[in-house]
């Protein structure tokens, strides 16, 4: 068995409530926390709705007009993470508006390289939480595994868990009587998208991350073209 005591894990929840109100997001996550906290991982949770996260793609807003800007904050506490974990509910279908955001203020960072010339989120492992009582949670699983790996995490097998109740108003995922965490389809994903997320998390640390060939921004423009086969290009 591998040791997982020296990874840690952020999980940034999306829920439109703030913490003073229960998230149902939250309780789904926190199974998923319970796992990497019993193997070591070191864990922590922000809840996105208590922050004033400016719109935009840019790293600090407050240099683009804001007067405030709680990302870099979170930004710091993602880059220190070895495994990012981004819960939403489902709202008409899709993830949360704030999770929108979340994901464009991540992309703010996109550009940034590593100390090998990667892009600044290779070498970390990347999954999804998803809620609701409505259809959607594969369409928003789709959407932010995409994102994650856009920008350079790395996804493992059966990344993202997620628990959808009865078609149109009832219990959400904590309310009593929902079946939610009694459900064994939900629990056995989420407890194996936590493993498979820390297995991942524990090669590419031991490994130092992605090799750094094929994949540097600054080589390409400076001529280098990796095996590139059009004879234009050479």
């Amino acid at each position: 068995m591998a040791i997982y005591d020296d990874l840690s894990a952020l999980f940034i929840n999306c829920s439109l409530k703030p913490s003073r109100e229960p998230s149902n997001t939250e309780a789904l996550m926190k199974v998923s926390q319970g796992v990497m906290s019993a193997n070591g991982v070191s864990v922590e949770t922000i809840r996105a709705a208590d922050l004033e996260i400016a719109p935009g793609v840019q790293p600090d807003m407050r240099e683009h007009g804001f007067d405030r800007d709680d990302w870099p904050d979170v930004q710091a506490k993602v880059m220190a993470a070895d495994i990012l974990v981004i819960g939403t509910p489902i709202w008409l279908g899709d993830k949360s508006s704030i999770c929108t955001r979340v994901v464009e203020r991540l992309y703010g960072y996109s550009g940034k390289l590593n100390d090998k010339g990667q892009s600044v989120y290779y070498g970390r492992a990347g999954g999804c939480v998803i809620t609701g009582n409505e259809d959607g949670a594969k369409h928003c699983a789709m959407n932010l595994l995409y994102s994650l790996q856009h920008l350079g995490y790395v996804v493992p097998p059966q990344a993202d868990a997620g628990w959808v109740g009865e078609a149109g108003p009832g219990p959400s995922y904590a309310d009593e009587g929902s079946g939610g965490p009694q459900n064994d389809f939900t629990q056995r994903n989420t407890t194996f998208a936590a493993w498979n997320l820390m297995h991942m998390a524990r090669m590419l640390k031991d490994a130092g991350g992605l090799p750094a060939y094929g994949n540097l921004p600054e080589a390409w423009e400076a001529g280098a073209r990796f095996d590139h086969p059009n004879p234009e290009y050479r």
